[in-house]
């Protein structure tokens, strides 16, 4: 795979004592590129997208990041190689602030301590106003809980599109969503992809995916059994790979 490449992924086996989550797994994410992580349940995705978070450590193999093998320990190596995890719940907390949430464990304080309220609430409005137009919300200030899903999906891309990630990583992130609010997130992913963002979709909705993604893995018990570009496939052909392996 050429050196270009922000990700890549040698193959990779995931055990949990006798079980084997993945199996010789190898795949890339290439720059302003979206590409849609699929398969049935029990194929082995959350574990792929657990293992870039730096959830879990590989058993065998390894992942690099610009061509260099890395390794990830933790959640803050993947976070500092430009890599942010949006699951289905967003990660958020109810009883804080938009603001909060989005500064949450990156919190901007002086000298003694203080956090600067004034200065990341300024900059989470021009984040929602600009980087990431969330319908509906009007101040920084209101608090994730009482946010539709939609919008609190966009106040997780927000976070990471001000922290400048280069992959984005979601993991089902339309099935808790309306009809227009998965609409929304599907334009948002194209629009980052026009700004340089990569991202990894990981769906069950092949339709979805289809709209969005410019490569598609299948995974089927925890190995990869197609590995397609969107020109040279259909979601008939795509469908019969998710169902039939």
């Amino acid at each position: 795979m050429p050196a270009s490449n922000l990700l890549e992924l040698h193959n990779i086996s995931k055990s949990f004592g006798a079980l084997t989550a993945l199996r010789d797994l190898s795949f890339h994410i290439g720059p302003s590129e979206v590409v849609g992580l699929l398969g049935d349940n029990g194929a082995g995705k959350s574990t792929t997208v657990n293992l870039i978070s730096g959830i879990y450590k590989p058993t065998s193999g390894y992942l690099s990041v610009d061509g260099q093998r890395t390794l990830f320990t933790c959640r803050s190596d993947s976070a500092d190689a430009g890599i942010e995890t949006i699951y289905q719940n967003t990660a958020l907390v109810d009883s804080l602030s938009i603001t909060r949430n989005i500064f949450m464990g990156r919190e901007r304080t002086d000298v003694f301590g203080f956090l600067k309220q004034v200065e990341m609430r300024d900059i989470a409005m021009e984040v929602l106003e600009k980087a990431v137009h969330i319908s509906g919300i009007d101040s920084p200030d209101k608090l994730v809980g009482d946010l539709s899903g939609g919008q609190k999906q966009a106040v997780a891309i927000a976070r990471a599109v001000f922290f400048k990630r280069r992959v984005l990583l979601l993991d089902e992130p339309t099935s808790a969503l309306s009809v227009r609010e998965t609409e929304a997130l599907l334009a948002q992913v194209l629009k980052l992809k026009a700004e340089g963002v990569s991202s990894v979709l990981v769906t069950h909705n092949l339709y979805h995916a289809y709209q969005v993604c410019d490569r598609f893995v299948i995974m089927s018990h925890g190995t990869k059994v197609f590995d397609v570009n969107k020109a040279d496939t259909s979601i008939s052909q795509l469908t019969e790979y998710v169902v039939l392996t």
